[in-house]
């Protein structure tokens, strides 16, 4: 690949908008749900699964429902998006006032992320 394909590249992926918002892991068997912001959903999807199928996840309790009912035990969703123009800014703020949201709507819900 020549210089300049890499620089487009590289500005395409710099200037992509990936889908932000809150994510959430909900135990098909209990119903307990477990929501996390994400400024790229399917990247933090990703790199959950890859966490939780390792054993690995910080989570404990989501880890010990995991295990217990597998990936098919769980329902995986982006329950809130974020609308952003600007994907350089910092959206964090944003993106916890939409998780709040969720918990408002759902008290029983716990973070994904201690």
């Amino acid at each position: 690949m020549d210089s300049i394909r890499k620089k487009e590249l590289l500005e395409l992926y710099k200037n992509r908008h990936p889908e932000m918002g809150v994510i959430s892991y909900r135990c098909k068997e209990t119903g307990e749900a477990f929501l996390g912001i994400s400024t790229d959903t399917k990247a933090d999807f990703n790199s959950n699964n890859v966490r939780l199928n390792a054993r690995m996840h910080p989570n404990k309790r989501l880890q010990e429902l995991w295990n217990q009912y597998g990936p098919e035990g769980f329902e995986q969703s982006v329950i809130k998006v974020l609308k952003y123009e600007d994907p350089k800014e910092d959206h964090t703020e944003k993106l916890e006032k939409l998780r709040e949201q969720c918990f408002a709507a759902d008290p029983n819900a716990r973070r994904i992320w201690k």
